[in-house]
């Protein structure tokens, strides 16, 4: 029977007949590897939440205030990007990044709100 060699390093593996690498080493070093992209891609999309979700606790004094698009643009924030919608009883929409809010209003204005009843203690 031909001598089983590891998939990150090809050395000899010693022991089960089902193992794959000689090391954990060389495991989380293939596994790392392998899953490069998907890691990048989420990393990239936590952290532009986590700059729209500062953009908007920047503004957002005493739980609630009014801004400009121009102003949330020249800051950076990525309008494509929220973690989750609400809609009131009369149909307005709030997008959410994690606890920080913003709706739309006329003339390119937005308020931007704090929601306090998401509190973690």
């Amino acid at each position: 029977m031909p001598q089983k060699t590891c998939l990150e390093c090809g050395e000899a593996i010693i022991g089960r007949s089902d193992k794959k690498f000689c090391s954990d080493l060389c495991r989380n070093s293939y596994n790392n590897k392998v899953n490069a992209d998907a890691n990048n891609h989420v990393r990239n999309i936590n952290n532009a939440l986590r700059r729209n979700r500062k953009i908007l606790e920047d503004i957002c004094h005493d739980n609630k205030s009014k801004t400009t698009r121009n102003t949330l643009l020249d800051r950076g924030f990525d309008f494509n990007l929220i973690t989750n919608l609400r809609t009131t009883q009369k149909g307005s929409t709030y997008y959410f990044i994690y606890e920080y809010g913003y709706l739309e209003l006329d003339n390119d204005f937005f308020l931007v709100v704090k929601d306090n009843k998401t509190k973690t203690d």
